[in-house]
């Protein structure tokens, strides 16, 4: 309260002294043309107290002592050009009744003197302390431009200013040098100060001119084409380059006062080539509520994810299933952190490869829900190892379906790929035949509901190439991309598990859901951006190399096989694939030869017979 107090104190003694020698002045011009105006020396002192002591009480009106004056803005100006001329009109209007004898001219050349030197002390007293604030921050100071130079933009700017200031600010050293707007009546105007230099268009060649630092991209309500065409640009730079959220994400509680703190870090999601999917909460609330639900593979990155989001929906019981104990106690511990004793968790490890295990664990769970994601996805690893990708993919999830079947199941939903199109490796071909073992299941069950969902590279997942991309800058500085032309699908982890939350919720029996992914995405592409994003040079700092089509791997992926039709659903981003009618005995008996291959370990002898299995399988070595 004491700063507060001093700080007026010196403003308003600033505005005294203005004001005083203003009418001094105004006084002595007049005197110079022997004017008839002039004020006497007893009259003149009148004039000053009386027009001092009202401008002095009106900019007290007008909050001129109770704003930060580096805050100040255009508006605040004006208010106190107001609080001037309302004191000199109510002096003028005393003078009328009191024994003071005003002259207008006077007046009105006084109030223009004084409000003049009442504004410029304020705009040089904010320039000077400002830039002495900085000036001994010129090394360490991050230079900022701000995309944006709408009220998201301005908002920005008002609490980089306002965090100078404090010393606990994790931005008390961001200086902003520049905007940049795409609205050309926005170019060459000011904002506090601050200039709008450009377009979105000259972002690479402003950072380079005025040294920038970081990038805040500040257009929260732009259509993601736009957000993506000015990202874009953004990392073609060597700056950091940080997102505030959509207007729907922003928050704006007492935790979350500033706009700046919710900046993100830019991702890589957010240079996909489409909108993010948008899912319907409601059904998956019916499906999840009060139901035991099973999740295989419940540690993996979409099996976690799964749980995650379950656990959203108020579900009875949880049961998370993994072989691997790391990432099974991993989601465990997050899930007791965040919810306590309010979420019913059983965590278990168990390969879905042991019938008998997972036997007794339906039978003393008996979940109403089973989402299968346990399955080996590493395309290279099972061209090596096919018979472990068949004894894992293919008879564990014939382990789990005829299980959930057996124990009354409601759903049973399997996390399939488009790998599984048209495939030409073996972990593409084993997750076609489980699709072929869930169809065939829906086609002779009258009691579980069987669905697969398949969908493209999920961002971030385990094994993804996102993460081994950012390993590689990190410890070799060079990425490695199998072919400068091969494409991929993506979305990201969240995304495709709402897809299986909302399959499950709406499916009938049979489906194959499949996800409208917008364009694919070029891999060398996302490795260029992935580099830029940490501030780096595609093949100046980071080199690129290109080491071949790895084994099995495919230039492109489908999503739809050729024979199957594509159905919508309520949610214009979800297909349903057409049911391909499965002869059972032919397919039990094959599964039963298959098996014998792959506990046989017969690999030559597992890839012949999975290739009869799934005539799609096209298999190809890249040699």
């Amino acid at each position: 309260m004491k700063v507060i107090n001093f700080r007026k104190i010196i403003l308003a003694v600033a505005d005294i002294f203005i004001i005083i020698v203003s009418g001094i002045i105004t006084n002595y011009i007049l005197s110079l043309f022997n004017s008839s105006f002039t004020a006497a020396s007893r009259g003149l002192l009148y004039d000053i107290i009386i027009d001092l002591i009202l401008c002095i009480f009106m900019l007290f009106v007008f909050g001129a002592y109770s704003r930060l004056w580096r805050c100040f803005n255009v508006k605040d100006y004006f208010y106190c050009g107001m609080a001037m001329a309302l004191g000199f009109a109510l002096s003028y209007g005393a003078s009328l009744i009191l024994p003071i004898d005003q002259n207008i001219v006077f007046v009105l050349i006084y109030f223009i003197i004084s409000t003049v030197g009442v504004l410029i002390f304020r705009v040089i007293f904010k320039r000077a302390f400002l830039d002495l604030t900085f000036a001994g921050r010129s090394e360490v100071a991050d230079r900022t431009l701000i995309v944006g130079a709408g009220n998201a933009g301005k908002m920005i700017l008002t609490e980089i200013n306002n965090a100078r200031f404090d010393e606990n600010s994790p931005t008390k050293n961001v200086l902003p040098v520049c905007f940049i707007d795409d609205d050309l009546s926005k170019q060459n105007s000011k904002i506090n100060g601050i200039s709008v230099v450009g377009t979105s268009e000259d972002i690479e060649q402003i950072c380079k001119s005025f040294k920038i630092d970081t990038i805040i991209v500040a257009v929260p309500s732009c259509e993601e084409e736009d957000k993506r065409r000015i990202l874009d640009h953004c990392s073609k730079t060597e700056c950091k380059i940080k997102i505030i959220p959509y207007l729907s994400e922003l928050l704006f509680d007492e935790k979350h006062t500033q706009l700046i703190t919710q900046a993100k870090e830019i991702k890589i999601e957010d240079l996909l080539g489409r909108k993010p999917i948008v899912f319907d909460k409601v059904v998956i609330e019916e499906l999840i509520n009060d139901k035991i639900c099973l999740v295989t593979g419940g540690g993996g990155s979409i099996g976690s994810e799964l749980v995650r989001q379950i656990a959203k929906y108020n579900p009875k019981q949880i049961i998370i299933v993994d072989i691997y104990e790391n990432n099974a106690y991993d989601i465990q511990q997050e899930l007791i952190i965040e919810y306590g004793d309010n979420l019913n968790l059983v965590t278990l490890i168990s390969s879905v490869r042991d019938y008998d295990k997972m036997d007794k664990i339906f039978a003393q769970y008996k979940p109403n829900l089973v989402f299968h994601a346990a399955a080996h996805k590493h395309v290279p690893l099972m061209e090596t190892s096919p018979e472990e990708a068949v004894k894992n993919n293919i008879f564990g999830t014939f382990n789990v379906a005829n299980l959930a079947e057996k124990y009354g199941a409601e759903k049973f939903v399997l996390i399939s790929t488009d790998k599984a199109v048209n495939p030409t490796n073996v972990m593409g071909a084993t997750k076609r035949c489980c699709e072929m073992i869930i169809q065939y299941k829906a086609q002779n069950s009258s009691k579980t509901e069987f669905v697969a969902t398949r969908f493209g590279n999920v961002l971030g997942s385990n094994g993804s190439v996102i993460p081994l991309f950012k390993r590689q800058i990190e410890t070799t500085n060079q990425v490695m991309v199998t072919h400068p032309d091969i494409i991929r699908y993506f979305m990201t982890i969240p995304e495709a598990v709402s897809l299986v939350l909302e399959a499950g919720a709406i499916a009938k029996g049979g489906e194959i859901f499949v996800l409208d992914m917008g364009e694919p995405v070029k891999i060398l592409t996302l490795a260029e951006n992935l580099i830029r994003m940490y501030g780096k040079v595609p093949y100046k700092d980071v080199e690129i190399k290109f080491t071949g089509l790895r084994p099995g791997e495919k230039l492109f992926e489908e999503l739809l096989m050729d024979e199957e039709g594509l159905k919508s659903t309520a949610n214009k981003k979800i297909f349903i694939g057409k049911q391909i009618e499965i002869n059972p005995e032919e397919l039990l008996n094959n599964l039963e030869k298959l098996k014998k291959y792959a506990e046989e370990n017969d690999s030559d002898g597992t890839v012949e017979f999975l290739s009869k299995i799934v005539p799609t399988f096209n298999h190809k070595t890249n040699d």
